[in-house]
């Protein structure tokens, strides 16, 4: 070989050692199969911007969580179920009056490490960086003095691990510490060694996610940041659980049939195969039409959260609406307004897919016994469709909802409507025709005269009586506008000229924080008015237990609220988006905070 073909060969095989050689090989990414059916984990630590927000968020959240264990303790007494107390308000003990960071540090967690949750077959597993690998065990070893009963332990190899059998589900809970890394999985209570082995990390899988690339491929195409990636591999998840190969899935199978054999006194030979190959079958034409979703952020800092959700479909999925303009004013637009709702529902698009979705059930039904209800329901899908073709619902695009105010009622006119100004806006291919449907249901409609320029129309007064305030309508070639409030004549002229949706917008949403606050404030005094109720308590317990019952369920709900209120103190807005691109169905959500 030349001395220059020698320098270029050396150059080539520095440089793939180098590549290769800054992978951990034991970050927790490295023990997971390559071809596991689910994952989240982080390809990349979070930086200190994004853990110091995390914590923010956090510390928000703890006094309300602290709360409801508290309360949730005291039902667990209440009921008999001390040992369940007991662990519950000593995990109360390891939470309250402290901030997220001391946590971490409690619990032995690195907060600089990495983690990855995956699926071995079905079987979850958990596998996380430790800071102090003794802290951690102190800890578990409080949580069973406080709980009453110690996990068994048991050793494989040289490797000691904790487990608590569940003879009720067939399953086993297998908590270790391994070198300087927690790792927690559920597995069957008659796991076979290698399994176990591998769950541990003591075997390496032949073909590990770090190498194989295809979390960092998945983050680098849809935009998500590294510290916290997903991904679901439904064509593989699905088939998996109707196979009945999977050992954790056949063992809870198992021991339900066992369980029935009890009851019942047939032997569970003579029960019905749970997984005939039908299912296998079945459960694999179903995946294909959606294989794969990811999930992740694609932005993250003090004041704004950013996540990114993508479900893959199958191409006569995307084929039929990725390119389609759905004509819904606003769809296509950001808004600032204190609510602002936009849906397409492209009726004609709808009823021709969804037809042939039906014929071709029809045509080949599933054959797993499982699934005999999708076959009836896809029956039914046919003639609803012909339904959905008949005036005025089958002339319809879509629908948006634009609020500027919302607020209850005072406590003295309970019986009353929420106050409410805003503006609802209909698509229609048929306005007109919409516009002579409502005159026929309401004939004081019939007294406004429509004409499609836009131009607003007062509505008569016993139209809008129960609204509190005059209302308007205004109608275009393309869509009819109704606004109630004072000055919402003024905005439905903008309304029905607004940006249609672009190719594939499916739905738009927006909510300011002050939206938000209201709609939290009227959640909490329903869940008030029910608790007060006894909604949910046991109608036949008698008074006192009752009257406990209304009052834990209302001190949960407080706690739950108070949580949920000092968020919504934070939020200065709240947006997201559906959209079908070439690959699928995306959905985003972004909240601003201050």
């Amino acid at each position: 070989m030349r001395p220059t073909k020698r320098l270029i060969a050396l150059g080539l095989a520095t440089a793939l050692l180098a590549a290769c050689g800054h992978k951990d090989k034991d970050a927790p990414l490295a023990f997971v199969p390559a071809d596991t059916p689910y994952v989240f984990a982080n390809i990349e630590a979070p930086s200190d911007d994004v853990r110091a927000s995390a914590y923010n968020q956090w510390n928000l959240q703890l006094p309300g969580q602290v709360a409801q264990l508290k309360t949730l303790a005291d039902s667990q007494e209440q009921v008999g179920h001390t040992n369940n107390a007991n662990l519950l308000r000593a995990l109360v003990k390891e939470l309250d009056g402290k901030k997220a960071e001391d946590v971490v540090t409690t619990l032995g967690m690195d907060p600089k490490g990495k983690m990855a949750f995956y699926g071995l077959g079905l079987a979850p597993v958990l596998r996380a960086d430790l800071a102090d690998p003794k802290a951690f065990s102190a800890f578990v070893d409080r949580m069973e003095a406080a709980y009453g009963q110690k996990f068994d332990v048991a050793k494989v190899g040289d490797q000691s691990y904790r487990k608590a059998v569940s003879a009720e589900s067939g399953t086993e809970v297998v908590l270790a510490v391994v070198g300087k890394q927690l790792v927690a999985t559920l597995l069957p209570s008659d796991a076979a060694e290698p399994q176990l082995r591998q769950a541990l990390g003591l075997d390496r899988p032949e073909k590990n996610l770090q190498d194989d690339g295809r979390l960092e491929k998945i983050a680098k195409d849809k935009g998500y940041e590294k510290f916290a990636v997903g991904a679901v591999d439904i064509a593989h998840l699905l088939p998996l659980m109707a196979s009945g190969k999977d050992p954790l899935f056949a063992a809870m199978v198992r021991q339900k049939m066992q369980a029935d054999a009890a009851k019942t006194g047939e032997p569970i030979t003579a029960q019905a195969n749970p997984f005939p190959p039908s299912c296998e079958a079945d459960a694999t034409r179903i995946a294909a039409r959606f294989p794969s979703a990811s999930f992740g952020y694609t932005r993250i800092d003090a004041t704004h959260q950013e996540t990114r959700f993508d479900i893959a479909l199958a191409p006569d999925i995307t084929q039929a609406f990725s390119g389609l303009e759905v004509e819904v004013p606003g769809l296509g637009k950001d808004s600032d307004t204190a609510f602002d709702f936009a849906l397409a529902l492209p009726v004609k698009q709808i009823r021709e897919f969804w037809t042939a979705q039906a014929d071709a059930v029809t045509a080949k039904p599933f054959q797993c016994p499982a699934l005999a209800g999708l076959n009836e329901a896809f029956a039914k899908v046919g003639p609803a469709m012909q339904q959905a073709a008949i005036p005025p619902f089958g002339d319809l695009r879509g629908i948006r909802i634009a609020l500027d105010s919302f607020s209850m009622p005072p406590a003295d006119k309970a019986g009353q409507i929420p106050s409410i100004t805003g503006r609802i806006l209909i698509a229609t291919s048929n306005p007109a025709g919409l516009v002579a449907m409502g005159s026929a249901v309401m004939p004081a409609l019939a007294q406004v005269k429509l004409t499609p320029d836009g131009k607003p129309v007062a509505l008569p007064a016993e139209m809008t009586a129960m609204a509190g305030g005059p209302g308007f309508a205004a109608m275009t070639n393309n869509a009819v506008a109704i606004g109630i409030g004072a000055g919402q004549d003024a905005k439905l002229g903008d309304m029905l000229k607004d940006t249609i949706g672009d190719k594939g917008r499916q739905m738009r949403v927006h909510l300011n924080g002050d939206m938000y606050r209201t709609w939290i404030d009227l959640m909490a005094d329903k869940a008030d008015a029910m608790s007060a109720a006894g909604a949910g308590i046991d109608p036949t317990a008698d008074p006192a237990t009752a009257e406990k019952a209304r009052a834990d369920a209302a001190a949960r709900s407080k706690a739950q609220f108070d949580t949920m209120r000092a968020q919504a103190q934070r939020i200065v807005q709240l947006s997201g988006d559906v959209t079908v691109d070439g690959n699928g169905l995306v959905i985003t959500s972004k909240a601003e905070t201050k």
